[in-house]
């Protein structure tokens, strides 16, 4: 009898929560950009898909290579390395301009196309801040597109450099002279370092700005974030008859090759003759009033994500 009636009091009995999972910060960051990656897959189609296109027509062309060698003989050392890196160089300057066009477009639908699409009830309903989500849509442009398009590159001449060695091969041409000139790691190196300062760091306040644009607009992100540059250059035109801001601009825009990394006249600064100078591009003080200014942007998303209601 004790053993039934202690049997049944004890399944009377409510079963004790179970204690929620405790996720930390940074696991939450890292599924907040594995997220980002899943729901923007241009990120990394796009780039994969220049560079497709691109080896096949570098695969057309590499039958003219060897009559091409033949023809670089005599030159000097300068304009024979032009020569030969030229193909190399455009691939890489092509996957800068691609990481561009990307990151731009990235950070103009970023917020807005989760307000548009009313997932962001979904996301917000989860145990991850708007901090975390922010600066994980912020690590596309400033971290993963700078990794992704220098390993493309990389891939790229790589693959070129394997192309242009079998057509050499095949019609009794030397490949020793295409091997010398072209120091792949070098290169990648001298890469990804450029892309890091001139086309992630240095445009940092032209990307947290296109961010909180997407946060607040309601549709044409774009053109909502370019018409206050506008106006700001029309206005000091017609004031002062000057371009000050507008230049400015641009050259966040488009990276201040000079300041950066490369020497005047570079560019594409994949050149293995090209020095990088991090500390006097750390030195620099446009860096870290653009970093302070791309801060602050950042952090009125955050408050923008908080408050803001889906469209």
């Amino acid at each position: 009898m004790n053993t039934q009636s202690n049997t049944i009091r004890d399944s009377a009995m409510p079963a004790a929560p179970a204690a929620p999972a405790v996720i930390s910060p940074w696991q939450s960051f890292y599924w907040s950009v594995r997220r980002e990656l899943w729901e923007n897959r241009s990120v990394y189609l796009a780039p994969l898909g220049v560079a497709a296109v691109f080896l096949v027509g570098f695969a057309i062309s590499s039958f003219r290579l060897p009559a091409k060698m033949r023809g670089l003989t005599g030159l000097d050392p300068m304009h024979y390395h032009d020569a030969i890196a030229q193909p190399y160089d455009i691939a890489a300057g092509l996957m800068m301009l691609i990481g561009i066009v990307v990151s731009i477009f990235y950070c103009a639908d970023t917020l807005y196309g989760e307000r548009r699409d009313r997932s962001i009830l979904f996301w917000k309903s989860l145990p991850v801040s708007d901090l975390t989500v922010v600066l994980s849509k912020a690590s596309i442009p400033f971290v993963i597109l700078p990794l992704l398009v220098s390993a493309i590159a990389l891939a790229m001449q790589f693959i070129m450099l394997l192309m242009s060695s079998i057509a050499l091969l095949g019609s009794g041409v030397s490949i020793s002279g295409l091997w010398n000139q072209l120091p792949l790691f070098q290169m990648a190196l001298l890469m990804l370092y450029h892309v890091a300062t001139a086309h992630a760091l240095w445009p940092a306040p032209i990307y947290s700005w296109l961010i909180l644009v997407s946060g607040w607009a309601r549709r044409a992100v774009i053109l909502w974030a370019v018409l206050p540059i506008v106006a700001i250059a029309g206005l000091e035109a017609i004031a002062f008859r000057t371009w000050h801001f507008a230049a400015l601009v641009g050259r966040r825009f488009i990276g201040d090759a000079h300041s950066v990394a490369v020497s005047p006249g570079e560019m594409f600064p994949t050149n293995p003759m090209v020095h990088p100078t991090p500390f006097h591009f750390l030195l620099t003080p446009g860096l870290w009033g653009g970093l302070l200014l791309a801060v602050i942007f950042l952090g009125l998303a955050v408050r923008l994500r908080r408050y803001r209601a889906p469209i």
